[in-house]
C-alpha cells in the first residue's frame, strides 16, 4: 500500500506544481492585461494622444490578445500541445462564429465605423431617424450615445453601420432655416428688410457666408418667408432659439401680427328656412 502511494507522489507533485503555476500565470496574465488596458487609456488622454474614438476598441483588442495568450500558456502547463491547441481553437472559432454571427457582425461593423469615420466621439448624430445624441463611445460591440435629456442610448454596432447616419457636427458651421409667417396684406418688402437688418446686426451670425430672407410658400391664412443664416455648429440649437425669439419680437415692434386661422361656424335651421318660403325636403 505504501509503495503504491509513493509511486503516485511524483505524479501528484507534478500536478500540484503545474496547477499552481497555471494559477499564477492566469492571475499574472489577467493582471497584466488590465494594467496594459489602463496604461493605454492614460496614454490616449495625454499629450501623446491616441484617437479617442478608437481608444475603447484598441483597449479591448489589447486586453483580449494578452488574455488569449495567457490561456494558451496555462493549457500548455498541463501538457496540451500548442499546435493542436491552436488547431482546436480555430475549429472552435468557426463553430462559435456560426453561433454568434450577430456578435461578430458587431465587431466587424465597429471596425468599419472606426476605419471610415462616419461618426466620432463628441459628435452629435442621428442614426436611422431612431436614435439621436452625442457619441460617447464606439466600442468593440456597442456604440453609446447621450441624449440632450441626459439619457444614454446603447446601440449595437451592426445597427449603426446598416443605418443612415446624419452627422450634425462634422462641419464647423450649420445653416438655420427658419419659416416666418406673415398675414396677407402685410408689407412683404418691409418685413424682408426688417429681418435682413436683424441678421446683419446679430454678431453670432457668420458674415462671410450668405444670409437671406425670401418668400418660400403661400398658405390659406398667410405667406411664409424663409430666413436663412449660418452659425457655428456647436451653438446651433442655442442660436436657433435666440433668432426665433428675436424675429417675433422685432416683427411685433414693427407692427406685424402673427397670422391666426379663423374658423366660422354656420348653423342652418331647416324649419326657419322652410317658413321663409323654402321648400321642405321631401320624405320618401
Amino acid at each position: 500500500m505504501t509503495e503504491s502511494i509513493s509511486n503516485y507522489l511524483p505524479i501528484l507533485h507534478a500536478f500540484v506544481m503545474n496547477f499552481t503555476g497555471a494559477i499564477v500565470i492566469l492571475i499574472a496574465g489577467w493582471t497584466i492585461s488590465n494594467v496594459v488596458g489602463k496604461a493605454t487609456h492614460r496614454i490616449g488622454h495625454t499629450k501623446h494622444k491616441l484617437d479617442t474614438t478608437a481608444l475603447p476598441m484598441i483597449i479591448g483588442f489589447v486586453q483580449w490578445a494578452i488574455r488569449i495568450v495567457t490561456i494558451v500558456v496555462v493549457l500548455s502547463q498541463f501538457g496540451v500541445e500548442t499546435a493542436s491547441l491552436i488547431a482546436a481553437l480555430g475549429a472552435a472559432g468557426v463553430a462559435i462564429g456560426l453561433a454568434l454571427q450577430g456578435t461578430l457582425q458587431n465587431i466587424a461593423a465597429g471596425i468599419m465605423l472606426l476605419s471610415l469615420r462616419p461618426l466620432s466621439q463628441d459628435e452629435y448624430v442621428s442614426i436611422g431617424k431612431q436614435f439621436e445624441g452625442t457619441v460617447i463611445e464606439i466600442g468593440l460591440f456597442l456604440t453609446r450615445l447621450e441624449q440632450t435629456n441626459g439619457i444614454t442610448l446603447t446601440v449595437p454596432n451592426s445597427m449603426v453601420w446598416n443605418s443612415t447616419i446624419i452627422n450634425f457636427s462634422r462641419n464647423p458651421n450649420r445653416r438655420i432655416d427658419l419659416p416666418v409667417s406673415l398675414q396677407y396684406g402685410d408689407d412683404v418688402d418691409r418685413a424682408i428688410k426688417v429681418l435682413n437688418d436683424l441678421l446683419a446686426k446679430n454678431e453670432r451670425v457668420i458674415k462671410n457666408l450668405p444670409s437671406t430672407v425670401f418668400v418660400s410658400e403661400y398658405r390659406e391664412n398667410g405667406l411664409i418667408l424663409n430666413l436663412r443664416a449660418w452659425v457655428s455648429a456647436s451653438e446651433y440649437m442655442v442660436e436657433l432659439a435666440n433668432i426665433m425669439l428675436e424675429v417675433r419680437k422685432r416683427l411685433e415692434q414693427e407692427g406685424f401680427e402673427l397670422p391666426i386661422t379663423r374658423v366660422e361656424h354656420i348653423n342652418i335651421e331647416l324649419e326657419k328656412a322652410a317658413g321663409d318660403g323654402a321648400k321642405p325636403l321631401s320624405q320618401g
